[in-house]
């Protein structure tokens, strides 16, 4: 009864330590490879942050697998540990209409109406735009037609 009380507050008073693979393998990989600057700014890091990203611990993968005296557990759970985070992808950038597809169409409109009012402020706008190649958005174009029924059909009807 007595051992088994001493074996018990002896594991309480030493807590369990943690065994942290990426600070082992990046001090392999710096005790065997002593002159690379990869491996020493990716220990550097890891100490100050406590954290690498994943391709910094891709490079580490890579650079491990170099190492013969490595154990292979280690690498396996560096793999693992890299294929559990997540992968950042950039998003494409959005695809602008193409500025000729309704080109003969908006010039057009643009110059019948200033053909009429000549100094129309929001249409002098949209034609500044158009002549820079600047496509014009949805709701611009939706204007530019409003106007044109408004001003230009408007009179030639009446």
């Amino acid at each position: 009864m007595i051992v088994q009380c001493y074996i018990y507050r002896h594991s309480m008073a030493t807590p369990p330590q943690k065994i942290d693979v990426i600070l082992d393998i990046l001090r392999i990989t710096v005790r065997t490879f002593p002159h690379s600057p990869f491996a020493a700014s990716l220990l550097q890091q890891y100490q100050e942050r406590g954290f690498l990203t994943r391709k910094q611990l891709e490079g580490l993968m890579h650079k491990a697998s170099k190492v013969h005296n490595m154990p292979e557990g280690k690498l396996a759970t560096l793999q693992a540990i890299i294929q559990k985070m997540p992968v950042r992808q950039k998003s494409e950038a959005p695809t602008s209409a193409p500025i000729h597809e309704e080109s003969l169409p908006v010039r057009i409109v643009i110059a019948s109406i200033l053909e009429k009012y000549p100094t129309h402020k929001p249409v002098l706008l949209f034609k500044a735009k158009y002549e820079t190649h600047t496509p014009l958005s949805k709701q611009e174009l939706d204007e530019l037609l409003r106007f044109y029924k408004l001003l230009v059909l408007k009179d030639s009807k009446g």
